[in-house]
């Protein structure tokens, strides 16, 4: 038989690792400004034992919010608390804490919760702005996907202005990424290359139930015009005309018409806008368009878009009356008072 010499096998060499490219220091940077702030929040359903009458507490669901303001408030969606009035909320240093649901918006799938102990948390994140964003500009999304807490992904603005339905509502003016989201992301922040929160993660479209490259998040504009709300009232009260719109159509016929405005697509019956005599766009038997009035400002306040209109009409209170101009079939502007009612 022959003797096999025995050698003895040396680790490999370690390569010098090259200098971090300015992109992937200022995503480190990022990651680390903003992880703390970013909290895990689990709720829980009280269980009776019929053999023993014992109460325990037993998980129901997870999900991914953020660190609004010093007092404590923490946003997430709606979906991840609903129906409960409590959640634990675990931090980064993995301390938990007890919290109450103080305010809800299912119509925008937020909602706040409050921390009952706010001594040494971590800062609020950076809010920033939805408006002004680009497709293709660069985003990062922190969450707890499948429970792996403080998870980094990053991507792009993929599409602006995008709406989805929910069991009980349309959702609009969403912002579409391909940063990985997964179940367990819902609540957590999207943010931008500086940092600043530019939205709020809330859905995937996937056939799989897994990220497909398709997420969508609420738009930090109107999380800044919906949380204050919730923190004061506990929930969201809007003010309406009673009229649909497209942000899509608006924009096709403002240009076509070399103007700018709001189009409106329906009026609600007895709504403020029907009262006003605010017209809708028809299609007739011929299959014409008549285009309805165009709304291009309220009280002076220049409308160019949806979410013009809503940030302007919060400003309002039930009962009050505001004066609206319209462009009524393309040429002529006029000026109406429409008396306001809130939708609840």
């Amino acid at each position: 038989m022959a003797k096999v010499e025995s050698k003895t096998v040396q680790p490999r060499p370690v390569s010098k690792a090259a200098t971090l490219s300015g992109d992937e220091l200022r995503t480190i940077r990022v990651f680390e400004q903003n992880s703390p702030s970013v909290v895990y929040i689990a709720t829980t359903q009280r269980v009776l034992d019929l053999w023993t009458r014992n109460v325990s507490e037993r998980p129901s669901g997870t999900g991914t919010g953020f660190i609004w303001d010093e007092a404590g408030h923490i946003v997430t969606n709606f979906h991840v608390v609903s129906g409960h009035r409590s959640a634990k909320v675990r931090l980064s240093d993995q301390r938990i804490f007890d919290a109450d649901v103080v305010g809800a918006s299912p119509e925008h799938d937020l909602a706040v919760l409050k921390l009952r102990d706010n001594r040494n948390i971590p800062p609020p994140v950076k809010v920033g702005s939805s408006h002004d964003l680009k497709v293709g500009q660069q985003v990062l999304a922190i969450g707890n996907p499948f429970g792996l807490d403080h998870t980094l992904t990053t991507g792009v603005v993929s599409a602006l202005d995008r709406s989805i339905d929910e069991p009980d509502t349309t959702m609009d003016n969403l912002i579409q990424t391909d940063a990985a989201i997964n179940p367990g992301n819902s609540g957590g922040p999207l943010l931008d290359s500086s940092g600043r929160v530019i939205g709020v993660n809330v859905a995937i479209y996937s056939p799989s139930g897994a990220s497909a490259g398709i997420g969508f998040a609420i738009p930090v504009d109107i999380v800044n015009r919906v949380i204050p709300k919730l923190v004061q009232h506990g929930r969201y009260v809007r003010p309406i005309l009673g009229i649909t719109m497209n942000d899509d159509v608006s924009r096709q016929v403002s240009e076509r018409l070399n103007v700018q405005g709001v189009l409106v697509l329906r009026v609600q019956p007895g709504s403020p806008a029907e009262q006003a005599g605010i017209q809708a766009t028809q299609l007739t038997m011929n299959d014409d368009l008549l285009l309805g009035d165009m709304i291009q400002a309220i009280d002076g306040q220049v409308i160019e878009n949806g979410s013009d209109l809503t940030e302007v009409l919060d400003n309002y209170r039930l009962n009050d009356t505001v004066t609206v101009r319209l462009l009524r079939e393309g040429q002529q502007v006029m000026e109406v008072p429409v008396k306001l009612t809130l939708q609840r």
